[in-house]
């Protein structure tokens, strides 16, 4: 475990409905004691998520980037790349970190940055800013047995649950998670309701489920 490390870790990634949400958060000695339960939110239920993310919140310096699916989708077709728009998020989180709570970190040069390796670090580290460039920056495998990237899962993870319960409250339809068959079925639902035009504003267009929905409505 890194002594002083900002760990970065996205949620939504892989769910049709809702947004991209990504996460920076700070973990140093002195809040291992309060962080002893996280864990990765993959390996935890909803609500387990949703307490262990009160218990980061009120410990942790922290930061959340949130492309709702309109905005998401936008970049998207703009970037076409989804390694490269995971890039961008990523070190927009960082940044945002270091802005908003740089007077409680440690010296930048003393923190390590960790993230999962989904694509070259330096796809991340051109992204940077001048604060940011000033971390040392690891993109590892299984990055999530680190703390500070457990953390982070799990802020991302309640954040994503919290915007998919309110956009299926906005809109009158139950938006899963996920990609599967039950994804079809209430992506063909809120067509129905509200059109397809109406879709970006819930889902993650370049989907494969997008091209199932309006070849079956």
């Amino acid at each position: 475990m890194s002594d002083a490390c900002i760990g970065i870790d996205e949620s939504g990634k892989g769910d049709y409905f809702g947004p991209l949400v990504t996460a920076a958060c700070y973990v140093g000695p002195e809040h291992w004691a309060e962080l002893e339960e996280v864990r990765e939110s993959k390996k935890i239920g909803d609500r387990e998520c949703f307490r262990l993310d009160r218990i980061i919140r009120h410990t942790c310096p922290h930061a959340v980037v949130l492309l709702k699916p309109k905005k998401y989708n936008e970049l998207y077709g703009k970037i076409r790349n989804l390694n490269r728009l995971l890039a961008w998020t990523h070190a927009r989180a960082i940044e945002s970190l270091l802005e908003q709570h740089g007077n409680e970190l440690p010296e930048a040069g003393s923190i390590v940055a960790i993230s999962d390796q989904f694509a070259k670090s330096t796809t991340v580290e051109d992204q940077l800013g001048t604060l940011g460039k000033k971390l040392r920056f690891l993109s590892q495998v299984r990055a999530e047995k680190e703390l500070c990237v457990a953390a982070a899962s799990v802020l991302a993870r309640a954040k994503f649950l919290y915007q998919l319960k309110d956009l299926s409250e906005e809109w009158g339809v139950e938006l899963p998670k996920g990609a599967g068959p039950g994804v079809v079925a209430a992506a063909k639902r809120f067509v129905a309701k509200h059109g397809e035009s109406k879709l970006e504003n819930v889902a993650k267009l370049h989907f494969r489920t997008t091209e199932s929905v309006v070849s079956l409505s």
